[in-house]
């Protein structure tokens, strides 16, 4: 920004303290910091928009190398399996059924007869007790006759 040192500063304050008067001096003051602070926050605006800019170039680069890469890697495989499908359609039907695998039978389905609202628990009731589990349901009148805190005579 403008490079003012205290002196300079000093003796625009003395002229504006001249100038505008003591009286109107810190409304002055305070409408100037705001449209510096405007000011400001609108540079600072402008320099992300560029830097956002930028990066979106650098990464439309980027994808396009990226695209270009996997084209490449496409059609070298594309190459390599046609290379590979005329080398295999050249061999003879022998070694075609000497690679055949044989068919295996597949194991079918057996339920596991399992009924899962039939779980039993195998914790113990004194680990229950001890450690506070509830085991029963509470009504509403019993929960707060139980948490209702004790007169002390």
């Amino acid at each position: 920004m403008i490079d003012l040192g205290i002196e300079k500063l000093a003796l625009i304050g003395v002229v504006a303290l001249i100038v505008i008067g003591p009286e109107k001096l810190p409304r002055v003051a305070r409408t100037v910091g705001t449209l510096l602070g405007k000011a400001q926050r609108y540079v600072n605006d402008v320099k992300a928009e560029v830097n956002r800019s930028m990066e979106l170039d650098e990464l439309r680069k980027m994808k396009t190398t990226v695209e270009d890469a996997a084209r490449d890697v496409e059609h070298s495989i594309h190459t390599g399996a046609s290379e590979f499908e005329k080398q295999f359609s050249g061999a003879s039907g022998d070694t075609l059924s000497a690679l055949a695998e044989p068919e295996q039978a597949v194991p079918e389905y057996r339920h596991p007869r399992k009924n899962w609202r039939l779980k039993q628990g195998a914790t113990p009731n004194w680990y229950k007790a001890r450690n506070g589990v509830r085991t029963k349901a509470l009504s509403g009148a019993a929960r707060v006759a139980r948490f209702r805190p004790h007169k002390i005579n």
